[in-house]
C-alpha cells in the first residue's frame, strides 16, 4: 500500500512539473544546423514552444522549470522531410486507387505521423496526395505528427505522374471525378490553364499552403515515361501566377532537363527530383532564387525493390532507364552546391518508411557528405518551408530548423555526433533487410513546438511528456 501511495504521489510530481512553461537542458554539444562544426557544453532554456537562451553559462530558470542532464549529448534541430507523402500509404499507386477506401487511407496516416515524429521528424512538406486534414488534426492536439506543410492534391494533365486511373477508367472533369484518387482529394487532372488554375485555387482554399504540379513524367505511374514534358509553359505560368496571388510558390516534379528548365524559366521555387541537374540547371537556380530536393535512393541498386516498383514491369524498365540517365547527378551536386533539400519520397506504410527514410538519410550523407545532408534536413528544408509566405505559413512565431534563441523549440537530442557518424540520426546502410525497429535508439530527447514526446536520457520521464 505504502508503494502505490509513493507511485501516485511520483506520478501526481511529474504531472505537476510537466505544466511549467521552461525547460533547461544542461550540458549539450549543440549542431545549430547551419554550421559544420559543434558548440561544446552548452546549456538550452525553452520557454513555452520557443528558444528563449543558449549559453556556455549556467542559465537562470524559473522555479517550476523542468531541469535535465544532456549528458554531454548532441543537442540539434528537429529534421525536416521536403518531400514526403503520409497518406500515400497503399503499396503502389495502383493499390491506392483500387484496394484502399478513406478510412483506412486517414488511419494508415495517423500511424505514419506518429512514426515520423518518433523518428525525430518534426517538420514535414507533404507534397501531393492530401494532407490538410491530417495537418488540421495534429495542430489540434487529436493525433500526434510532424508538422505538416500540405500541398493538397497533385496537379497534372491527363495520363501524367498525377493521373491515378486505369486504363478503362474515364477522364475526369470538375463534376464528373471518375477515379478514387480524384474523389479522395489526392489528385486533379488539369489540362489547361483555366483548369491548372481552377486545381490551383482549390488546394488552397483547402488549406495548402503551397502547389504541387507534376510537368515531368515519373517511374511509379502507369501512363507517363519520364521523359515526358506535360506542362508547357503557358500552363506552368497559370499554377504560379495563383502561387503568387496567395503569396505562396509552385514545386513541380521534374526529371528531364527540359523540363527542369522550363520551370525555372517561368516561375517554379522547388523542383522536386531534378535528377537531370546540371551547371546549366544550377546557374538558373541561383539567378532564380530556387531549390532541388532528390531522393537519393533513386541511385540506389535496391531501387527495383520498392513495392511500387517491383510490382509494376513497366514502372520497373523506367527504373532501369532513369537510373542511367541521371549518372552525373552526384557529381554535379558537389560541384555546383544548389540549395539542397532532403527528400524521402516514401510511398508505403509504417515499417516500409520507416526503413526506406533511415537509409535515404545514411545515402543522403554518404553521396554528398553528413554536414550537406545534415543541412538539407534542417535549415536548408526550413527555408523551403518558409516560402510558402507570411500569410499562409502557419507557423511563423519562430524559426524552423535551426537551435537559436527565439526559434522554435523543435529540438533533438542525439547519441553521437552526427556530423561524424549519420547513424547518429537513424541512418541505415541497410534498406529492406534492415531489422524492424520501434523509434529510433539513439535519438534520447524528442522535442515539439516545446513538448517533449520521448524522453530515454532521465528515469522516469520516457515518453508522451506533454
Amino acid at each position: 500500500m505504502k508503494k502505490l501511495v509513493s507511485v501516485m504521489a511520483a506520478t501526481v510530481a511529474l504531472t505537476i512539473s510537466l505544466s511549467a512553461s521552461q525547460i533547461l537542458i544542461n550540458n549539450v554539444n549543440i549542431f545549430d544546423g547551419k554550421n559544420d562544426k559543434l558548440e561544446m557544453k552548452m546549456n538550452v532554456l525553452v520557454e513555452d514552444n520557443l528558444i528563449k537562451t543558449i549559453s556556455s553559462k549556467a542559465i537562470v530558470h524559473e522555479k517550476g522549470a523542468i531541469v535535465l542532464d544532456g549528458k554531454g549529448k548532441t543537442l540539434m534541430p528537429g529534421l525536416i522531410e521536403g518531400h514526403g507523402h503520409l497518406q500515400m500509404n497503399g503499396t503502389s499507386l495502383a493499390d491506392i486507387e483500387n484496394n484502399r477506401g478513406w478510412e483506412e487511407l486517414a488511419v494508415r496516416s495517423v500511424a505514419k505521423a506518429k512514426m515520423a515524429l518518433m523518428s525525430g521528424f518534426t517538420s514535414w512538406r507533404d507534397m501531393g496526395g492530401m494532407g490538410i486534414g491530417l495537418k488540421k488534426s495534429i495542430d489540434a492536439g487529436l493525433v500526434e505528427g510532424p508538422r505538416i506543410y500540405p500541398s493538397g492534391a497533385f496537379i497534372g494533365p491527363t495520363g501524367s505522374h498525377a493521373d491515378f486511373r486505369n486504363y478503362t477508367t474515364p477522364n475526369e472533369t470538375v463534376n464528373d471525378i471518375q477515379s478514387a484518387g480524384g474523389r479522395l482529394g489526392m489528385t486533379f487532372t488539369a489540362d489547361g490553364v483555366d483548369m491548372i488554375k481552377t486545381g490551383a485555387r482549390q488546394n488552397f482554399m483547402q488549406g495548402a499552403t503551397q502547389i504541387k504540379i507534376m510537368s515531368s513524367g515519373g517511374v511509379a505511374s502507369a501512363f507517363d515515361p519520364w521523359q515526358l514534358d506535360a506542362y508547357s509553359a503557358e500552363e506552368i505560368r497559370a499554377a504560379v501566377e495563383i502561387a503568387d496571388a496567395y503569396g505562396s510558390y509552385v514545386g513541380s516534379h521534374a526529371y528531364s532537363k527540359k523540363s527542369i528548365i522550363r520551370c525555372l524559366e517561368n516561375g517554379v521555387k522547388t523542383i522536386e527530383h531534378g535528377f537531370m541537374f546540371d551547371g546549366d540547371v544550377a546557374k538558373l537556380m541561383e539567378e532564380k532564387g530556387a531549390y532541388i530536393t532528390t531522393n537519393m535512393h533513386a541511385f540506389s541498386p535496391y531501387l527495383g525493390e520498392i513495392e511500387a516498383i517491383k510490382s509494376s514491369p513497366a514502372s520497373a524498365r523506367k527504373a532501369a532507364s532513369a537510373q542511367k540517365a541521371f549518372v552525373n547527378y552526384i557529381e554535379n551536386v558537389k560541384k555546383y552546391q544548389p540549395k539542397f533539400g532532403f527528400h524521402s519520397d516514401c510511398v508505403g506504410g509504417v515499417e516500409s518508411c520507416k526503413k526506406q527514410t533511415d537509409h535515404e538519410i545514411y545515402l543522403s550523407a554518404k553521396f554528398l557528405g553528413n554536414f550537406f545532408a545534415l543541412k538539407s534536413l534542417t535549415s536548408v528544408n526550413a527555408e523551403i518551408l518558409a516560402l510558402s509566405g507570411d500569410v499562409l505559413n502557419p507557423y511563423i512565431d519562430g524559426k524552423l530548423g535551426v537551435i537559436e534563441e527565439g526559434a522554435y523549440a523543435d529540438i533533438l537530442v542525439v547519441d553521437g555526433n552526427p556530423l561524424k557518424d549519420i547513424t547518429a540520426i537513424g541512418g541505415n546502410y541497410k534498406w529492406f533487410d534492415a531489422e524492424p525497429r520501434d523509434g529510433v535508439k539513439v535519438l534520447r530527447i524528442i522535442m515539439k513546438d516545446g513538448k517533449i514526446y520521448k524522453n530515454s536520457l532521465t528515469k522516469g520521464m520516457k515518453t508522451n511528456l506533454h
